[in-house]
């Protein structure tokens, strides 16, 4: 195949038979499923795709003065891209998702052995992304008030696009202006909580490192989504991608060299860790109404989970980490907070994290 196509389309050589090994590996792919999933009813590729992704590898790119250039075959202009890559960039992959996107591969240096052999659980959230405790009584908390907000902004922005479009005839000249609009902010506040949830994902695996984590547990809250809770917060539970996030982590742990596994959490977050009462919390606090125990309510789920997974019961942490991961600048609206311009250069500088006595609940040291 890679004979028959040469010369025969306007892409550089390489990106030709990159294209011809996808499609080879799709085919092999697909008659092994045939013989072994008969029931699954695979079909070879037999569709004409209107976009397909182009590839380049890292001795075809070409990095120079803050521009990539991606060749195109020759006696052909080649791609020009303004864009700054690292040096440590390999081969690039233009691909279409509402609009052009160039995804290039970075090679991210991989740990040989683990840090330690410390364990450590993660309870994912809606609110808080992650909060993490380890046995040796350290613990995290990462926000999630980031990404929600943007999910809320962007939820907003399309319930007035579509009452904007309902008024207008479908597929007229403004209706189409609406949807290329709206298909602008969604692509927009896709990238934006991506980037977040990675910064966010990354800080927790950086907490593990540094804390000498060796196994990681991340609990696996898959039954939130089958209770009945009115339509606000159902809305919140079906934006809420803890899948993303447990695959960030999992991907992320395996670079570090740290064992991780998932697994279903159900009842960690209704126990007391001092006397195993259980009632259902309200609140961010947790307070037992047997022992008098108070806590974070996203700890005490964290800290549920040893016994669950390491069947081990862990004490509960006396001071925790509260950590806003950097992306999100401050409200510009001045009824939201205070206008930018009327904070002076030390008090406008954002605090990333703090540390939070879990006795007193009073703020200590900024890191």
């Amino acid at each position: 195949m890679q004979k028959a196509t040469k010369g025969r389309f306007a892409l550089q050589s390489q990106s030709v038979q990159m294209i011809v090994a996808v499609f080879l590996a799709t085919i092999q792919t697909t008659r092994q499923l045939r013989h072994t999933h008969p029931q699954m009813k695979m079909k070879y590729p037999w569709r004409t795709k209107r976009f397909y992704p182009v590839k380049w590898p890292a001795q075809a790119v070409s990095k120079e003065h803050g521009r990539v250039v991606l060749p195109m075959g020759r006696g052909r202009p080649s791609l020009v891209l303004p864009i700054e890559l690292p040096e440590n960039s390999g081969a690039c992959t233009l691909v279409w998702n509402a609009g052009f996107e160039l995804h290039v591969c970075v090679q991210v240096p991989q740990a040989e052995e683990a840090a330690g052999t410390v364990q450590a659980t993660v309870d994912l959230g809606e609110i808080h992304l992650a909060a993490v405790t380890t046995n040796t009584g350290k613990a995290m908390i990462v926000t999630g008030r980031g990404i929600r907000s943007l999910k809320r902004q962007r939820t907003k922005q399309l319930g007035q696009f579509a009452r904007k479009q309902s008024r207008c005839k479908q597929y007229s000249r403004r209706w189409k202006k609406l949807q290329r609009a709206k298909n602008k902010q969604c692509r927009r506040a896709e990238r934006r909580i991506r980037d977040l949830r990675h910064k966010a994902t990354r800080n927790v695996i950086d907490f593990c490192v540094e804390q000498q984590v060796g196994t990681l547990f991340i609990g696996n809250p898959h039954g939130v989504r089958d209770k009945k809770s009115g339509r606000h917060h159902n809305q919140r539970l079906a934006l809420w991608e803890y899948g993303k996030d447990i695959d960030y982590l999992t991907h992320k742990s395996q670079a570090a060299h740290i064992m991780s596994f998932t697994g279903s959490e159900r009842g960690t977050s209704s126990q007391c860790p001092a006397c195993g009462h259980r009632h259902k919390p309200k609140g961010r606090q947790w307070a037992c109404r047997a022992c008098g125990f108070t806590g974070h309510r996203d700890l005490v789920g964290s800290v549920n989970m040893h016994q669950l997974s390491f069947g081990c019961q862990v004490k509960f942490p006396q001071s925790f980490t509260y950590l806003r991961p950097p992306g999100l600048s401050r409200p510009r609206s001045s009824r939201a907070d205070t206008p930018q311009r009327c904070l002076s250069k030390e008090s406008a500088q954002p605090r990333l994290a703090e540390t939070v006595s879990s006795e007193t609940g009073q703020t200590g040291d900024v890191a």
